[in-house]
C-alpha cells in the first residue's frame, strides 16, 4: 500500500479511504484538496495509489480490478487500526469509485458508507455498456456527486442507476461540471457526505 494520511486537529470523528481515478494517481490536485478538505472537518482521511498506479506511473488499469479491490481493502484495514474507534467510509473518483463500490457489494463489512464522486456509469460514447452488476448487492449508503455534463453518465442515467441499489442513497449533481470535478468543490463534498451520513443519526 502506497498512499499519504491527512490528519485532523484533534481525535477524528470518522476515517476515510480515498481513492483515484484510471488515469491519475493519489497525488492528484482533486484527491489532495478533497483529503485536505475532510481532514478540516475533523476527518482522518488516507488518499491511496491503486496498485495498477504503483506498479506503473503512465497508463490505465488493465486487468487489475481484483488486484486494485484488494488494495482498498488493505488501506480500509490500515486505517481502521489507526482509528478503531471511529467509523470507517471508502471514496473515490471515477474507476476508484468503480472500485470502492464493487468492493462493498462483495463485502459489505468493509466500510459503513460510500462517497462516489463522477461514477463512471458506461464508457464515454457507450451509454449501453452500463457499469451497474453489483448494483444490486450494495447494502450501505451511498452519496454521488456527479457533474451535469459527465461524458461518463449523464445525470438522468446516473439518476436511473442508483434506483438499483437497495441502501440509502442520494445524488447531488454539480453544474456544468465535466468527469473531473473541480478541486475548489472539496469543502462542499465534504459537507455533503457529513450530511449524508448525519441523516441516520436523526
Amino acid at each position: 500500500m502506497r498512499g499519504f494520511l491527512h490528519e485532523p486537529a484533534g481525535d477524528p470523528r470518522a476515517s476515510l479511504v480515498l481513492s483515484h481515478g484510471a488515469g491519475s494517481g493519489c497525488d492528484a490536485p482533486p484527491m489532495v484538496a478533497v483529503a485536505a478538505a475532510f481532514a478540516e472537518a475533523g476527518w482522518l482521511a488516507l488518499r491511496i495509489d491503486l496498485p495498477f498506479r504503483q506498479a506503473r506511473r503512465y497508463g490505465p488499469p488493465v486487468g487489475s480490478q481484483a488486484r486494485d479491490r484488494e488494495g482498498i481493502r488493505q488501506a480500509a484495514s490500515a486505517l481502521s487500526e489507526l482509528a478503531p474507534r471511529v467509523p470507517l467510509h471508502l471514496a473515490g473518483h471515477s474507476y476508484g469509485g468503480r472500485m470502492s463500490a464493487m468492493l462493498a457489494a462483495e463485502d459489505p463489512s468493509v466500510a459503513q458508507a460510500r462517497l462516489l464522486l463522477s461514477y463512471p456509469l458506461h464508457p464515454t460514447a457507450q451509454p449501453a455498456k452500463l457499469r451497474t452488476e453489483h448494483f444490486p448487492n450494495l447494502r450501505t449508503p451511498a452519496l454521488f456527486v456527479h457533474g451535469t455534463r459527465d461524458s461518463f453518465g449523464s445525470i438522468i442515467a446516473i439518476d436511473a442507476a442508483i434506483r438499483l441499489i437497495p441502501a440509502r442513497t442520494r445524488l447531488i449533481p454539480v453544474e456544468g461540471a465535466g468527469h473531473g470535478l473541480p478541486p475548489k468543490l472539496a469543502p462542499q463534498i465534504a459537507t455533503w457526505f457529513s450530511d449524508f451520513l448525519g441523516e441516520d443519526r436523526e
